[in-house]
């Protein structure tokens, strides 16, 4: 099979924005060509070696994404030409060009391996299937195996870390979540591994359904205690309803400003009273977009963690006697 391999020329200060960007617009599997050095300690452990003798950094970034044959090349160019003029509101995006080839089908699933290795965050190992038998670290207190296959999410990014320990952190024994933009179900996961009852996630990528499934059987996990739909909670009603109301005390999004913008209006709806939103995948200057839409939702802040670049901003829903004593005063 050929596929449509379109191209996008930018900076690598937006690598993380344009891909975030194509997430959200369904386009998974991104692959970043740059010059920039990375360190192992920059790595979080996902790569084995460093390159030696890189070549001079111009800043440049090409950032590419593949489309089955059938797909309208025009209609693809056009979508995402329309979201990249969007961020140059707010955002560097250098030249912003598209360009377009045609690639035959490669073992793409299983070419990425060789970059991800088990790596820690804080007292959690994350480890790939295909290392369960590696030693693990004495001062590990929870084992997570993930393969994320085409879904998104491996938990080394920044913006995930930041939500793993958010979740930790706010999550009480038994709680219920809801994950919006569930990716690989990583967050899910150690939702269900720290005591959660029940998790609800949500995606627009139809790769997450068996990303999912492989990564709770990994786990040990009951499939029936992560349920999960495709589709968009803020404007799908079947969705929203199949959710349900005012049932979770935790809800996470680890997802690009803008589009936590879109949806935060609806998470109240979803939420207990006193429960708890936490988002991520948030650029340090995109902070106030989600803070106001947070606070046109009637939700009030509560915490802002910061790494590499990256925040993590976490919301309550007044319960109802915080809300009559505001009304009081």
């Amino acid at each position: 099979m050929r596929w449509n391999r379109f191209t996008i020329r930018t900076t690598e200060e937006a690598e993380d924005l344009v891909s975030g960007m194509l997430a959200g617009l369904g386009y998974e599997g991104v692959e970043i060509e740059d010059k920039k050095p990375v360190t192992a300690e920059e790595s979080g452990g996902l790569f084995g070696d460093v390159v030696p003798d890189p070549e001079p950094d111009d800043h440049v970034a090409l950032i590419s994404f593949y489309t089955e044959p059938e797909t309208d090349p025009a209609e693809t160019i056009r979508n995402v030409s329309g979201a990249l003029e969007e961020m140059r509101a707010y955002a560097e995006i250098g030249e912003g060009t598209i360009t377009r080839s045609v690639t035959k089908e490669e073992d793409w699933i299983n070419n990425w391996k060789q970059y991800f290795r088990s790596f820690r965050v804080d007292d959690i190992w994350i480890q790939p299937t295909w290392e369960a038998d590696e030693a693990v670290p004495e001062d590990i207190t929870m084992v997570l195996h993930i393969d994320p296959g085409t879904a998104f999410g491996t938990g080394a990014h920044e913006s995930t870390q930041l939500a793993i320990r958010a979740l930790r952190k706010y999550l009480k024994k038994g709680g219920r979540v809801l994950d919006v933009g569930t990716g690989s179900g990583i967050l899910g996961i150690v939702a269900l591994k720290s005591g959660a009852a029940h998790v609800f996630g949500t995606d627009l990528d139809e790769n997450t359904l068996p990303a999912i499934t492989d990564n709770l059987a990994a786990n040990g996990i009951n499939d029936r205690d992560f349920e999960r739909v495709l589709g968009n909670i803020a404007d799908d009603r079947a969705v929203q309803d199949a959710a349900g109301y005012e049932c979770y005390d935790v809800v996470c999004a680890n997802i690009i400003a803008e589009i936590l913008a879109g949806i935060t209006p609806e998470i109240p709806r979803h939420l207990k009273p006193g429960g708890v939103y936490i988002t991520s995948g948030i650029l340090n200057e995109r902070e106030e977009l989600v803070r106001e839409a947070a606070r046109k939702a009637g939700l009030r802040e509560t915490e802002v963690t910061r790494q590499g670049g990256w925040s993590s901003m976490v919301f309550t829903k007044p319960s109802g006697q915080e809300k009559a004593e505001e009304a009081a005063r």
